[in-house]
């Protein structure tokens, strides 16, 4: 019998009402493991490849099949807005089971949720933090809701294990299971996934299984690439953007061909660049991602003025996390429009797998992130047969006469390109690093289960938290520290008989709606026109000043501080805003690595511009003449060093305090850097030779002279010893094994 004849009937007819031709190589794969095994289940595939129906396919005819008495499937999804798209989807699949299906998170129907909670059945979708606030306080509900749990699917496992939320959900489905007695199996589900066993070990923690990850054969996938330049500079020299959109082929092949050439004509500056975006847009459905929320609002006012110069259509949406949900979600529904060419500018929001229908193109300003990060940007175009069309756009600014030898390298432009060499042809994702000491966790799950549980001795609160899998690695002694130190804060109280509660200042921290999220977040205040709230902003714009808020400009009009809310009215016109905290990424030793061979290298790339291959010429003469490439160290100026080891931020930080501690001042010129610079008295060969030393010596990470208040940033690292976050940076950050191992002597 085949996967599909062992599928459901509804499953069956529900295939043939759609037309499927076949079930793909990931969904029968998946049926093998559900069906014949007790493992776990990793799928990792690229987007729109039908891993959603690979895990729901078979779990729903285990279910059909054999009824449960509970809620039998819980689908965990970072993202409420795709909670609501895949509910559409998975209504329409059910329609004719008997098996509902129930969203669960803060705009959910109260009565869907109550109804649940009297009859459990069928599948529920849920975020972590509904999750969590279902077990700290309706942990009575939850014996019931989840006394007969068959499966677990987790979507975007990717950004679960990055994130401090993947840490959460964790702790959570493991108390879960501890306080139900059944282990459900796990299925996750994931486009960008580089290390699986990473993968694996994350999604057993706390299930005593083993995990299959089937590799299906997707074959040959064919992407079409163009990167383009615009530059400000005095120098007359100009870059013309006549280089082609190169096909090439994502599996064993490299390029297969050329698409149709760019425009001939020259580019230059800041206009040119939002002139070029205009018309490459033009009727043309386009998510343009960039990499800060203050870049994408300016790109997209600045397309909104060209169109209405133009007397074109007003097609310009705006969608990061501080645009109100409402906006948002009609965005998406105006994308997932067939008739609509909707342009969208974006951040990491439309990265994870909301449907937004099929795109001509995606456009990334400026370098991507990571290369997990393009690969997913890539994945939103593509879908429902057609070729995947990605656009690179640079601006950059040129000083002629830079006093800096390494000035004129555009790093970033570099970075690009390692970028998509690491992806299309070695097929290669960062790995994600685990997090062994995240003592904030620590701190908000034993505020949780006190919360939960009430009083409790501090062995059995040690027994109860120290037991979970994602803190296997912190010991009792930290532990220890860190229930004293809350008890100094009033944060936990002693009781008559030696027990711990929550104590008077950590009442108001617990009983928040603002403890279930253990992410950061800045104090947001409320954007509104009269009654329909715009988005949010982290700063007070006074009365008459302009800001820009989802695409468009505002001007306030009152404020009412009390209440965190701004009125405004719309205006004509381009405005700018800022946020105090954006996006960060750290470069991987690979990325590095990849960035020298370039450098090093003579591949001129089809994708690349006219200017583009210009640019990287003149790059290639600047590094390889200067000796970066090869020797560790370059004299920059009289006391001046750079240092190159060409290994990644964690392993370069590592090595910076290390030359602190030799008294040898070094610093990270910009974030994302790649070499150190050094000031130093001596000449090239004791720099070198202090460097030998170091990594020949047996380094004592913990007598690093770093900053006092130096931590991984975390919510709640407030409540925790400076001692601690100290330990969780060297621990979890500092790499000295791996500069050692990787360092380019």
């Amino acid at each position: 019998m085949n996967a599909f004849e062992r599928l459901a009937p509804f499953i069956q007819d529900y295939i043939y009402e759609n037309k499927w031709e076949e079930l793909r190589a990931n969904q029968v794969a998946a049926c093998e493991v559900i069906f014949d095994s007790d493992d776990n289940l990793l799928l990792s595939s690229g987007t729109a490849s039908g891993k959603t129906e690979a895990a729901f396919l078979p779990v729903l005819t285990e279910l059909y099949e054999n009824p449960s008495n509970s809620v039998g499937v819980l689908y965990i999804s970072p993202l409420k807005a795709l909670i609501n798209d895949q509910f559409k989807r998975l209504e329409q699949l059910l329609l004719d089971s008997n098996l509902p299906v129930t969203k669960w998170h803060g705009d959910a129907s109260m009565t869907q949720k109550n109804r649940l909670i009297k009859q459990p059945e069928g599948i529920l979708q849920i975020t972590p933090e509904s999750l969590e606030s279902l077990l700290t306080n309706k942990r009575g509900a939850c014996l019931n809701l989840f006394s007969d749990l068959r499966f677990v699917i987790i979507d975007e496992v990717h950004y679960f294990m990055r994130d401090v939320r993947g840490i959460q959900l964790l702790c959570v489905l493991e108390r879960l299971k501890k306080l139900t007695g059944v282990n459900p199996r796990r299925i996750g589900l994931s486009a960008t996934l580089g290390d699986l066993t990473l993968a694996k070990n994350w999604l057993n923690t706390g299930t005593d299984r083993d995990c299959a990850a089937p590799i299906a054969e997707e074959g040959k996938r064919r992407i079409r690439l163009h990167v383009e330049r615009f530059v400000n500079y005095a120098d007359k020299r100009d870059m013309t953007g006549n280089g082609e959109d190169a096909d090439i082929s994502i599996g064993n092949a490299s390029s297969i061909g050329s698409g149709s050439g760019s425009s001939s004509e020259a580019y230059s500056g800041d206009r040119a660049h939002y002139e070029y975006l205009f018309r490459q847009t033009l009727d043309k459905k386009t998510i343009i991602f960039a990499n800060s929320r203050e870049e994408i609002e300016y790109i997209m006012a600045n397309l909104r003025q060209i169109a209405l110069k133009n007397k074109a259509p007003d097609v310009y949406r705006v969608h990061h996390g501080n645009v109100s949900a409402l906006l948002r979600e009609n965005t998406e529904d105006e994308m997932k429009s067939e008739e609509e060419k909707i342009v969208t500018g974006a951040t990491v929001t439309l990265e994870l797998g909301i449907d937004i229908g099929s795109l001509d193109q995606a456009i990334q300003v400026g370098a991507p992130i990571s290369v997990s990060s393009f690969a997913q940007r890539l994945g939103r175009c593509g879908r429902r047969g057609q070729v995947p069309q990605l656009l690179f756009t640079f601006t950059e600014s040129i000083r002629i006469d830079s006093e800096d030898a390494l000035g004129p390298i555009n790093w970033d432009f570099i970075r690009t390109i390692a970028i998509i060499e690491l992806y299309i042809r070695d097929h290669w994702i960062e790995p994600i690093p685990p997090q062994h000491h995240a003592y904030n966790l620590l701190y908000h799950q034993t505020m949780s289960f006190l919360k939960s549980n009430g009083e409790m001795s501090p062995a059995a609160l040690a027994q109860a938290v120290l037991g979970l899998e994602s803190f296997r690695y912190i010991t009792q002694e930290d532990y220890k520290k860190l229930l004293n130190h809350l008890l100094d804060l009033e944060q936990l109280q002693r009781t008559e008989v030696d027990g711990l509660i929550i104590g008077r200042a950590g009442e108001p921290i617990v009983n928040s709606h603002k403890f279930l999220t253990v992410f950061l977040a800045p104090e947001y205040l409320l954007v509104k026109e009269e009654n329909r709230t715009i988005g949010t902003v982290d700063k007070v714009y006074p009365v008459g000043v302009r800001f820009a808020l989802a695409g468009m400009s505002w001007e306030t009009v009152d404020v009412n501080e009390k209440s965190k809310v701004i009125f405004v009215k719309r205006v004509p016109g381009i405005s700018v805003v800022d946020w105090d905290v954006d996006f960060t990424a750290e470069l991987h030793t690979v990325l590095v690595r990849k960035i020298r061979s370039i450098l090093k290298g003579e591949d001129s790339y089809p994708y690349l511009s006219d200017g583009c291959k210009e640019r990287l010429q003149e790059i290639r003469y600047i590094t390889q003449n200067s000796g970066i490439l090869d020797a560790l160290i370059t004299p920059l100026s009289d006391r001046k060093y750079a240092i190159f080891p060409w290994v990644g931020t964690r392993q370069l930080v590592t090595l910076h305090y290390a030359l602190l501690q030799r008294g040898l001042k070094s610093r990270i010129p910009f974030p994302r850097c790649v070499y150190l610079e050094v000031i130093f008295e001596g000449d090239m060969y004791d720099l070198e030779q202090a460097i030998e030393d170091i990594l020949k010596s047996d380094l004592d990470l913990y007598s690093l002279p770093l900053p006092g208040k130096v931590q991984i940033e975390g919510k709640y690292n407030e409540f925790i010893p400076q001692e601690l976050l100290r330990k969780q940076f060297i621990e979890d950050y500092l790499d000295f094994e791996g500069l050692k191992n990787d360092i380019t002597l």
